[in-house]
């Protein structure tokens, strides 16, 4: 068996904020399975804030000012004194491994993390300046309920990585 990356001390909360609502019954699935696998290596909360209502055809200032009141209810969301990690297409790519040492490194500091997740429009510009961290998984545009469970995936790889198990295989 590969030796532990991390030895916990405490248990790290990790809370996963997705603007949108996800309504396809697949998607929820594949999120409530690897929401069970995490509950052995970390605390895990997933919150769900409404995507901003704009009109059929918005401007780019009206999506700009959509995304800005989006921005402001994530950073409520944000549990005090967590490492924000902002997903967007422009952050940085990382291996499974890499994002494993990642995380390792950040529960160093900070025991609550949260992951940011934009709504079908993206992430406000300053929101993702304000992250410790942009992280991108890859070039290519997905939707963001698949990015869920996509981020779900990766974050149940990177703890099993952390502690030596053989799932990332």
């Amino acid at each position: 068996m590969p030796p532990k990356l991390f030895e916990y001390i405490d248990m790290l909360d990790v809370t996963l904020i997705c603007v949108g609502k996800l309504k396809e019954r697949f998607y929820a699935e594949a999120c409530r399975e690897y929401i069970k696998r995490l509950g052995a290596y970390c605390g895990i909360t997933v919150l769900e804030l409404p995507e901003e209502r704009k009109s059929a055809s918005p401007s780019r200032a009206e999506i700009d000012a959509c995304l800005a009141r989006e921005a402001e209810a994530v950073r409520r969301a944000v549990p005090k004194g967590a490492a924000v990690i902002a997903l967007c297409v422009e952050g940085r790519e990382q291996s499974s491994d890499e994002f494993s040492r990642t995380l390792a490194a950040l529960s160093q500091t900070y025991s609550k993390l949260a992951l940011v997740i934009g709504g079908s429009d993206g992430m406000a510009e300053s929101l993702k300046r304000e992250a410790n961290l942009r992280l991108s998984m890859s070039p290519m545009t997905f939707p963001h309920h698949l990015a869920r469970v996509m981020v779900l995936e990766q974050l149940y790889r990177a703890f099993s990585i952390m502690n030596g198990g053989r799932y990332h295989k």
